[in-house]
């Protein structure tokens, strides 16, 4: 599929959906960005659907200046993944038993583990500059600094809502590990202290919505706003990393000698700098992936519909992106009252995980249909895996 384009204020909308299935609250925030006077272009993914002051599954790329709404509050949410050398019929017969061993190793939901993890502690992380990474704790916004010892032990730790980690198979039978999550309370903590901040800002008091405020280069509450935001990014990378460490520790514990290949991470709520038509450009993805030619990616869908491992194709007119998953087609308020946990066991057969009434929001009926969002970005992105999930671990 190629986009459809549709006429803007100051840029057109290139978009990846079918417009008739975007919602009209949604539309409308599309619109409200295209209006604004530092916009250089937007592009939409087909996981649109309505957020807080930009659509989730939105591409901005502005000039000098950068919408802390347009990153989400969940700052550096993203993916990473492996590929073992095991094969299904080398897992434990006990699924169930494989799943509480990650569980007590990763903590899930609010929870958080009793002493902060020494990276040191797990093998492939020694050596990736942890030392600035410390320091960048005493430099963060003095709103977040109470939060600081919270933050040290929530690293290594899954959240709940829509993150996951998986045990899943692909189309060969290989065994992958998958998981979903990012910077914690930290992050959302930094990102709605500087989304506060914006929109007192007198240059944004004529916007079509308050929530898309931005900062502008060359200020100082730009150059604060960054130093958070790049230091965020960071701990979201790095909290995955802490998790995907604990996690492949485990399924090593329950089946020796398992190998691991080169993990793939990549963020999708987070900003960059790139350059687009000859112009520097700040780029903020909210719910979508860099593609770049040849880059991998990961596209996941809901709690039983697995997860596609992609390759860019390099695709300007998407600023080089793609979707970040399937993305909600109901709310979370709508799914919990139009489903049951029966519902759930039902959608969920055949997967090891939770099927309680606390996670009905996240019942695969409440997602796009994953299959018709990879159809739709073919320009975008190449389909390098296709895997299905045996276990879903979920906050």
């Amino acid at each position: 599929m190629t986009y459809t384009e549709i006429p803007g204020d100051r840029v057109p909308i290139r978009m990846w959906a079918r417009p008739d299935e975007v919602e009209d609250a949604a539309m409308r925030q599309l619109h409200n960005v295209t209006a604004m006077p530092w916009i250089h272009g937007l592009a939409v993914m087909p996981d649109v659907h309505y957020g807080k002051g930009a659509t989730v599954g939105s591409v901005i790329a502005m000039r000098d200046a950068v919408s802390p709404a347009a990153v989400g509050v969940d700052i550096g949410c993203g993916m990473t993944a492996v590929r073992t050398d095991l094969t299904a019929e080398r897992l434990p017969d006990d699924l169930g038993r494989l799943r509480s061993a990650l569980e007590a190793a990763i903590p899930v939901g609010f929870h958080f583990h009793d002493e902060a993890v020494d990276p040191a502690t797990i093998p492939g992380l020694r050596s990736r500059a942890w030392d600035a990474f410390w320091k960048g704790f005493d430099d963060l916004a003095d709103a977040v600094h109470p939060r600081r010892e919270r933050a040290l032990r929530q690293l290594g730790t899954l959240g709940g809502g829509n993150h996951f980690l998986e045990v899943c198979l692909d189309d060969e039978g290989a065994v992958w590990l998958v998981l979903h999550s990012g910077s914690r309370n930290i992050g959302k903590e930094l990102a709605d202290h500087h989304i506060g901040e914006a929109r007192d800002l007198p240059h944004n008091q004529d916007l079509p919505d308050r929530d898309l405020a931005v900062f502008l280069t060359g200020t100082p509450e730009m150059d604060a706003y960054r130093r958070d935001l790049f230091w965020a990014q960071d701990y979201a990378r790095r909290n995955r990393d802490v998790m995907m460490g604990l996690a492949c520790e485990v399924l090593a514990r329950q089946v020796p000698g398992t190998g691991f290949g080169q993990w793939i991470s990549c963020h999708h709520n987070y900003v960059a700098e790139e350059t687009y038509d000859g112009v520097d450009v700040l780029v903020t993805r909210k719910g979508a992936i860099r593609a770049g030619a040849g880059e991998y990616g990961i596209i996941p869908g809901s709690m039983a519909t697995g997860t596609y491992i992609v390759k860019g194709l390099g695709n300007e007119d998407s600023f080089n992106s793609a979707s970040h998953g399937a993305g909600r087609r109901m709310s979370r308020t709508k799914a919990r009252k139009t489903f049951t946990a029966a519902d759930l066991v039902e959608q969920t057969r055949g997967v090891e995980c939770r099927k309680d009434a606390g996670v009905v929001d996240e019942i695969p009926a409440a997602y796009k249909d994953l299959e018709s969002v990879i159809e739709a970005q073919t320009d975008l992105v190449r389909v390098v895996a296709r895997l299905r999930q045996v276990i879903c671990v979920k906050g």
